[in-house]
């Protein structure tokens, strides 16, 4: 009698709430997974944009955790599902007009961060017009997590280098430390260090805040408590990498060798920071609102078979609405590809030829153009000079992202860029700081060299509907030598003779304009 009973004693007791999750979601589930899976077909290029940047980048492999979390995240709260039910909303579709348009303004804009956002809050809009306003708000916290899928704020490492050379600077005044500081190099009598990316701290600050909206989300209830830790996530983190830079100098200074002191400080970061993380949840746990009961929200429960006919509608009109602008642009985008120009060598100029038995390679570029590829010998160094030429009604992404491919060779990790000439800025040289490399990268658009920026994308986001005379390019010369076996020193002979090379050719922009002068 016993062992007949027993399926029936435990089953309730060991799932709770599966009951309720599944009268919540009755009906609407198949619709929502065929959704979910037709958006990602949409939006392909955006996930496999993201997750490649988790794949290679530090600062995102977290991102990796972050549907298990949500779906834990859906569990945890499945308590608070009792008494609802999905009531899907297929007006919510209208909702849809303004993001479509703001994804056609960022992929025109080349600005995949982007048109990575509109796609999870086209999801979001997915979840909310299939589910309701009431079980969406119910599992609001788990959903807006999904928003840690986009990896999303590699445009403040720039200003976190500046924060932690300040940082750095006063710390050194305070403690008495000489130091000179250019930039990002800092020098002290010990020895000399610099502020590359990776000490910028962008991975701590996006870690923390993904941590701090996980441990807020399991913690409080309160929105003013969860708002207030979340702040707290994205100050400290910044404020302690200025601490781990400054002590790691003063550390240079005490030992008597910067070198010595920088050794491995990208794991005594992190070890740094996992203290800085234990700190943050021991001074939240007094706060702490996670033993409250889930509150019922009983609710009228329409019929499974309207709720499911609801949910498709909402579901079509939300896909249809989300299709138009990627069928835009790929109609703009396939009128380009059919301008592709071929670039042609140019003239190496005096003393400089290209060597015999070498001639120009062509290919196609990686984010889409054209490509040659020059060997060019002068006296007795010799370069490798690379052009990759663009549709004239190209937009930024392609150009930038082939421009970001060339300067980041696979065994460069950090990078720093000046002006070859500061009254004349049409050479930006690339140095690589922990592996030696050099290189001079140039980019033209509409006849005229220029940097990144959103003046330079909104421009090429009008020819690229409009058309231009001059196709875009990118352009790089680079010592041609095996740099896994450079001796060291090396690296600052090779980036005089470089630099030299270019003040000496002045003739070399006007040449790489007319190979790309679709009127001429």
């Amino acid at each position: 009698m016993s062992a007949t009973n027993q399926p029936h004693v435990m089953a309730p007791a060991a799932l709770p709430g599966l009951r309720e999750a599944w009268t919540a979601l009755r009906g609407t589930a198949a619709g929502l997974i065929i959704g979910v899976l037709i958006l990602g077909g949409l939006f392909h290029a955006e996930v496999a944009a993201a997750v490649f940047t988790w794949i290679d980048s530090t600062a995102y492999n977290h991102c990796f955790l972050v549907i298990p979390i949500a779906a834990f995240l859906i569990w945890d709260r499945r308590g608070a599902l009792r008494g609802l039910v999905a009531t899907p909303v297929p007006l919510i579709a209208l909702a849809g007009l303004p993001l479509a348009l703001a994804w056609l303004f960022a992929e025109r804009l080349g600005i995949m961060e982007g048109r990575q956002l509109v796609a999870v809050t086209f999801l979001e809009l997915l979840f909310l017009g299939v589910f309701g306003w009431r079980l969406w708000w119910a599992l609001s916290g788990p959903l807006l997590y999904l928003y840690f899928l986009v990896p999303f704020g590699e445009f403040l490492t720039p200003k976190l280098q500046d924060i932690t050379t300040v940082f750095v600077r006063y710390g050194l005044e305070i403690a008495g430390i000489p130091a000179y500081i250019d930039g990002y190099v800092i020098e002290i009598p010990e020895g000399v260090f610099f502020v590359a990316q990776a000490c910028a701290g962008l991975r701590f600050l996006i870690a923390s805040i993904a941590f701090g909206a996980l441990y807020a989300l399991m913690m409080y209830r309160s929105p003013i408590r969860r708002a207030a830790f979340l702040l707290i996530s994205i100050v400290v983190p910044i404020v302690a990498n200025g601490f781990r830079a400054l002590g790691i100098v003063s550390l240079g200074h005490i030992l008597g060798s910067a070198e010595a002191a920088s050794v491995d400080h990208v794991l005594y970061g992190w070890i740094f920071f996992s203290l800085v993380i234990l700190l943050l949840v021991a001074c939240g746990l007094p706060f702490r609102e996670d033993l409250k009961p889930d509150v019922p929200a009983p609710g009228a429960a329409p019929a499974p078979g309207s709720r499911s006919l609801a949910g498709a509608f909402a579901c079509g009109m939300l896909i249809a609405v989300a299709a138009v602008s990627p069928a835009i642009a790929a109609f703009l985008n396939h009128s380009a590809n059919r301008t592709l120009p071929q670039p042609a060598a140019i003239d190496p100029g005096t003393g400089c030829i290209s060597e015999p038995g070498t001639p120009p390679v062509r290919a196609r570029a990686a984010a889409g153009g054209q490509a040659v590829d020059q060997h060019i010998k002068c006296g007795e160094v010799a370069f490798d000079l690379h052009i990759s030429a663009f549709s004239s009604r190209s937009t930024a992404g392609p150009v930038m992202a082939e421009r970001n491919r060339l300067i980041r060779p696979a065994a460069v990790e950090e990078t720093s860029e000046r002006w070859l000439d500061q009254d004349r800025h049409v050479w930006r040289i690339v140095v690589g700081n922990e592996q030696p490399f050099v290189m001079a990268v140039g980019v033209w658009v509409n006849g005229e060299p220029t940097l990144a920026g959103l003046a330079l994308r909104a421009r090429m986001a009008w020819t690229s509907v409009t058309g231009a005379r001059f196709a875009p390019i990118v352009v790089t010369i680079t010592p041609a030598i095996d740099w896994a076996r450079l001796p060291f020193g090396a690296r600052q002979r090779l980036e005089k003779a470089l630099t030299d090379f270019l003040l000496s050719h002045p003739e070399l922009p006007d040449q790489i304009n007319k190979l790309v002068d679709v009127a001429g």
